[in-house]
């Protein structure tokens, strides 16, 4: 009786894992095909907006025109309180909806901001576009309240994955990126398949895969390992400086501003005054153009780093809209090159090792960061990516971009915190 019943028990199971199979691989493949063409529209779009203000220096002037439109835009939707990323990764620890609004509001309004200049990002940008479209398919499908959290992780695999090009670290940040210490293994093969397809999509209507070239990896030995744990410690504290900036910036916008048309009217000319200081433009934009600057040896001033953060601060708390992973990126490379040329070790690896570093403090997801050195560098320098992603993350504590995101548990001891970051 007890072996007919493990059977039993053992054939339904197998049953379940093959009609899970089936029915993600086909919803995957629908949300790769549908969001990688949107997020490939939209990578066009903000490639498109960041050649033309290169070439037409008066789009900054746009700023307050731009600003006022977006946030008419949220308020014609009754979208005024939408969160953006918070609110896509609470659907998923939570009861709470990603509203349908969200993809069509984010694409109009990250490229209208790209294109006056805003210093903001994209991926960021990716994540709500894919996880708002992820939840209408899931809808669609007449999925229940429990696959459609693995639908909009899905949809996130696909915008992230499509915009950046790393399937890999798009599919392991989905499932990483919620609850801190606990990965949710049942998206496994929904983002994985939905990361890959994306990209696919993407590559095929020409929107190429980020990827730099570090150069010469020196031999790993004690004293490379030493730097590289020093960039590490770098990176978590500018980690946390990032992320209280980033949060103080917006709180103190609205507390002196708490119209939103007059805040972001206010963050438009304090933009415009900066950009009008540092008249290279260095700091416009997401940041993409600085971080090519970087691998190429071009000359960058020591400070660009805290200059980065400056921007976009002043940028996304006055309300224009995007991300915040290429500029943290930006920052990071910038660092890192700056270490590099102080002490003579070559400035590309460690600007690499400083992208990759200051994206795991400040996101908490070091799986997917280690895969995403894997994916933008090659495997040459992982056992440099591997130390630095490892003690940025340690000793960045419980900060985070995303004030939604949950650390189920503490980094530092096998136990259970549950609570949200700063």
């Amino acid at each position: 009786t007890s072996y007919v019943a493990r059977h039993s028990w053992a054939t339904e199971a197998l049953r379940q894992n093959i009609h899970y199979f089936l029915k993600w691989t086909f919803i995957s493949a629908i949300s790769g095909v549908t969001i990688g063409l949107a997020g490939t529209l939209f990578g066009l779009g903000i490639q498109k907006a960041t050649a033309f203000w290169k070439s037409h220096s008066w789009t900054l002037y746009l700023l307050p025109l731009v600003g006022l439109l977006i946030v008419w835009l949220y308020r014609f939707a009754h979208e005024e309180k939408n969160r953006g990323t918070d609110m896509v990764l609470d659907s998923i620890s939570s009861t709470e909806e990603v509203t349908p609004a969200t993809a069509p509001l984010i694409f109009i309004s990250t490229l209208l901001s790209h294109l006056a200049t805003a210093s903001v990002g994209r991926e960021g940008a990716a994540l709500q576009l894919g996880g708002s479209l992820g939840n209408l398919i899931g809808k669609a499908f007449r999925l229940d309240e429990k696959d459609r959290k693995i639908a909009i992780m899905c949809g996130m695999s696909a915008g992230f994955s499509s915009i950046f090009g790393t399937p890999l670290a798009a599919a392991v940040f989905a499932m990483e990126v919620i609850s801190i210490g606990v990965m949710y293994y049942a998206a496994l093969v929904p983002c994985v398949f939905s990361a890959f397809v994306g990209v696919s999509v993407a590559k095929f209507l020409g929107l190429a895969p980020e990827h730099y070239e570090i150069g010469l990896v020196p031999e790993f030995g004690a004293s490379s390992a030493l730097l590289t744990v020093l960039i590490g410690i770098l990176c978590a504290c500018v980690g946390i400086f990032l992320c209280v900036s980033l949060h103080q910036c917006g709180h103190a916008y609205r507390k002196i501003f708490p119209n939103p048309y007059i805040r972001v009217l206010a963050g438009s000319a304090i933009f415009i005054v900066l950009t009008l200081l540092f008249p290279a433009r260095l700091y416009n934009g997401s940041g993409a153009q600085i971080i090519e600057m970087v691998f190429e040896g071009e000359k960058i001033p020591v400070y660009a780093f805290l200059m980065k953060i400056l921007f976009t601060g002043v940028a996304l708390g006055a309300g224009f809209k995007g991300g915040e992973i290429v500029p943290t990126l930006a920052v990071g490379a910038t660092m890192g090159a700056a270490f590099g040329n102080f002490w003579g070790f070559e400035p590309s690896l460690c600007a690499a090792c400083g992208m990759l570093a200051l994206f795991a403090g400040v996101t908490n997801c070091p799986v997917a960061t280690i895969f995403m050195g894997f994916e933008l560098f090659g495997f040459e320098g992982m056992k440099y990516f591997a130390l630095a992603v490892s003690v940025s993350f340690a000793l960045s504590g419980y900060y985070g971009l995303y004030s939604s995101q949950k650390f189920t548990y503490s980094k530092t001891r096998t136990e259970f915190i549950n609570r949200k970051a700063h």
